[in-house]
């Protein structure tokens, strides 16, 4: 695997992802040469089938599957090669099942579900080496302190899940530098999936990582006075 160009992408809990976040997506594959791409988890939002109250306005877990599954085609053409994260909201189905009983047997695969076809591959953590020897391991989310997770584990590290931060840090090791990255989120937060969040001042911070040659690069999907795309990268 070429990881000399790597595209991460943080939480888009489709359905209820940004209106612009395909777009925006759409254009840094056109703008870079890509050579690797990362999800980092959460792809789909399976709120209706949460361990907490769903919103009664919001749709059904059958209607809010079809209409994400909508979403999850479009960035498989775009991306037909990715490796993805497991999450807390990506792994709902199984997290579920567990919860009642279900063995795994009785369900269906993440590919099988997303309708994708083995081009993606889910990963409980994924490490990968960098141009340069470095290694870097990339995670869904495992503390809000990115720095001293980075530090426990000795190599660099990137995580989601965190939406309200978007962060690069570096740490010397004295045998080379790293980084610890938090990659913020594409999710709509007007979105009722997200009114848990609504009195919190801290809020989502939209975009996406790039690591181009070992050296990484947050990159924020900037937003005009109506919250759309600026259309600038």
């Amino acid at each position: 695997m070429d990881n000399s160009f790597v595209l991460v992408i943080p939480d888009l809990h489709f359905p209820y992802a940004h209106i612009d976040s395909l777009d925006f997506l759409s254009a840094i594959q056109k703008q870079y040469k890509i050579t690797r791409v990362i999800c980092l988890g959460d792809e789909l939002d399976y709120h209706s089938m949460s361990f907490h109250d769903s919103d009664p306005d919001l749709d059904s877990s059958g209607v809010e599957l079809v209409r994400g599954l909508g979403y999850i085609e479009t960035l498989f053409k775009m991306f037909p090669v990715m490796d993805l994260l497991d999450s807390n909201h990506g792994s709902m189905a199984y997290r579920k099942a567990k919860h009642h009983g279900m063995p795994r047997h009785l369900l269906k695969s993440y590919n099988e579900v997303l309708c994708v076809d083995e081009g993606w591959k889910w990963h409980s953590s994924l490490i990968i080496e960098l141009p340069g020897g470095n290694k870097c391991k990339f995670v869904h989310g495992v503390s809000s302190n990115i720095l001293a997770a980075s530090q426990a584990i000795g190599m660099s590290l990137v995580q989601g899940h965190h939406h309200s931060l978007f962060e690069l840090r570096y740490w010397e090791s004295g045998h080379g530098l790293n980084f610890a990255i938090t990659s913020g989120c594409l999710i709509d937060d007007k979105s009722l999936a997200f009114a848990y969040n609504k009195l919190q001042y801290k809020r989502p911070i939209m975009g996406v990582t790039l690591i181009y040659n070992g050296i990484p690069c947050l990159l924020p999907m900037s937003l005009d006075e109506d919250g759309r795309w600026d259309k600038k990268i």
